[in-house]
């Protein structure tokens, strides 16, 4: 297997025990993990404290631009492996998780692994909230692959992919991803489309086997934060369409409204389903609320970002589609 650096990218004292978690789930992996690299965003106190708090791991400032996509490229500059994967702050591996991820790279035609996000939900979660719309907090939803497949992009708060493959492509775009608490992203789902532009015969693979738990706080459990995630992301996704083919960007959001949310709404409204109404209205609303953050995005050019384009070239994450070599591919960021 090759060998493996983990970025985790942190900004916040706010979350230092949720960070003291994945840290901690990256040192229980039964396959060990070479490198583990911290970057932290322009915090100086977490910095100082992470520094002291963790031995062993590599703990960095981000070089780059504030946001989470300086933070990430800071890292995989700093890696030192074969493969680069990403954990979220506020997320935990699995104990098998890094070998679930290496043992795909054994096929020379994979480039990235991405896996499985569970929601791991503080208060409980809200019963008018559909799992095919777990993209909102960041985590795997109803219409992912159940099996190993090729898709479009991966899920942010876990995936992987050859350093090579990320240093080629240009690393991530810093004018696309989180600054903060600002709920834009599609970064991954921009650099994935990248990549296969790149390299048409590239596999990008969804493996559910290497899987983690995703915090979602209790303030991400409600309706507000729901509509703003929705609207946010038509946002970020008319931005990827603009740099990129419309075709490439929206491909898996077709398959996705076609097929998985018609799918849902008629399982919402079978007869005895607790908070099926609630939940069908969601569907429909984050739905709309999507589309009109995509048509307001497309018609309102964003003001340039300096500094903010590294190429030369997420809605949900992995819809399955045609694909090549006989499988599926497909994304929601």
């Amino acid at each position: 297997m090759p060998s493996l650096t983990v970025v985790v990218c942190a900004y916040t004292l706010d979350r230092w025990d949720d960070l003291r978690t994945a840290i901690g789930s990256l040192r229980a992996q039964r396959r060990p993990v070479a490198e583990t690299v911290l970057v932290v965003d322009h915090c100086r106190e977490l910095y100082e404290r992470a520094s002291a708090a963790f031995p062993g791991v590599r703990v960095l400032t981000n070089g780059e631009r504030k946001g989470l996509s300086g933070a990430r490229n800071t890292g995989v500059s700093a890696a030192r492996c074969e493969v680069v994967a990403f954990l979220d702050d506020d997320a935990a591996a699995d104990p098998d998780w890094s070998a679930r991820l290496l043992a795909r790279y054994a096929d020379r035609a994979v480039v990235g692994v991405g896996g499985l996000v569970r929601p791991w939900w503080v208060t409980r979660r809200p019963v008018w909230f559909p799992r095919e719309f777990d993209w909102v907090v960041g985590c795997s939803y109803r219409g992912l692959p159940a099996r190993p497949a090729p898709v479009r992009n991966f899920i942010g708060a876990n995936m992987s992919f050859r350093r090579s493959e990320l240093v080629g492509a240009g690393g991530f775009r810093t004018d696309l991803g989180r600054v903060g608490t600002r709920p834009l992203g599609c970064e991954e789902t921009e650099l994935c489309l990248r990549i296969a532009a790149r390299r048409p015969d590239a596999v990008l693979l969804h493996e559910p086997a290497a899987a983690v738990r995703h915090r979602v706080p209790a303030a991400r459990a409600t309706w507000a934060y729901f509509v703003a995630r929705c609207y946010a992301e038509g946002l970020s996704k008319a931005h990827v369409a603009r740099l990129g083919s419309t075709r490439a960007a929206l491909s898996s959001e077709r398959a996705y409204l076609r097929s998985t949310v018609p799918r849902a709404f008629v399982r919402a409204l079978r007869p005895g389903r607790p908070g099926g109404l609630r939940t069908a209205s969601a569907l429909v609303g984050g739905v709309g609320v999507t589309v009109a953050g995509y048509v307001v995005g497309r018609v309102r050019r964003p003001a340039p970002v300096p500094g903010g384009d590294r190429s030369t070239a997420a809605a949900p994450a992995a819809v399955p589609v045609a694909g090549r070599a006989g499988g599926a591919r497909g994304g929601l960021s």
